[in-house]
């Protein structure tokens, strides 16, 4: 299997990058999704990675695989110097080159997927099927309202770190409300058109992650609760099961990167 087949197998079975065309045309976003780097040869394995790092580099390395599938894209905006004295994503571009190691980034399509990252963002927090998205896509979208078996605030906020995985979470709101109707955001997705689709979509509480202070207090005085994660556990918990779904496709090991600094 070559780099050109890989990336393929993950247009085909998981999300193809026209998703994140068309979202960036509809909704005017800026995305670099698709093959970063490329290389030579056969692949000998894949190592997912949420972010482009030198740590995530070195264990490809370490482990003799030459593909690495990141969420974020390696290089998002133009470059114009490599730096590796003082530039992380400069480091490890060397290092997959002197490595002859290809790199695939899926960023807003991995997002917006029928089943991709802002999917299982859902799932994980008790949802299973979304009443409205904050951007429709022709396939999949992204921002989902839907509602979940009721809770109490206190119990859907233990169980969201749990289920997670995470040691950091900031929630706002009572205690003891009762949580039955969520709006939820991978990411840095808290808008001010994803705090009206929660507000107007009568949700009782708003996740999400990277969320400015006004965005807080608007939706606190709104009625909306508030979860926020980090940025990178909203986001590696459905990166996870996208790569888990893609490995048997691939007939060549895959692992998966995690930081758990970033958790």
């Amino acid at each position: 299997m070559k780099l050109s087949e890989a990336f393929k197998i993950i247009e085909e079975n998981a999300a193809p990058v026209a998703l994140s065309d068309e979202l960036c045309a509809k909704y005017n976003h800026y995305d670099n999704s698709g093959v970063i780097l490329e290389n030579e040869g056969e692949i000998t394995g894949a190592l997912f990675s949420l972010d482009f790092t030198p740590d995530a580099v070195a264990e490809a390395v370490k482990r003799g695989y030459n593909l690495i599938v990141t969420h974020h894209p390696a290089i998002y905006h133009g470059m114009r110097r490599i730096t590796p004295s003082d530039d992380l994503i400069s480091r490890a571009l060397i290092e997959c080159i002197k490595h002859n190691i290809g790199v695939i980034s899926m960023h807003l399509n991995f997002d917006s997927a029928p089943q991709g990252i802002d999917y299982y963002l859902m799932k994980g927090l008790g949802g299973t099927v979304a009443d409205e998205f904050l951007n429709n896509l022709s396939s999949g979208g992204y921002g989902r309202i839907y509602n979940i078996k009721p809770v109490t605030f206190k119990e859907f906020v233990k169980r969201t770190m749990k289920e997670f995985e995470t040691r950091r979470c900031f929630a706002y709101g009572d205690d003891e409300r009762i949580i039955k109707r969520v709006a939820s955001f991978c990411g840095a997705g808290c808008s001010g058109d994803a705090a009206g689709l929660a507000i107007n979509g009568g949700a009782d509480v708003l996740v999400s992650a990277d969320i400015a202070h006004h965005m807080i207090t608007g939706l606190y005085y709104n009625g909306v609760n508030v979860v926020q994660l980090t940025h990178y556990a909203s986001e590696v918990y459905g990166f996870k099961h996208i790569a888990k779904n893609l490995a048997p496709c691939f007939g060549v090991p895959v692992c998966v990167y995690v930081d758990a600094q970033l958790m």
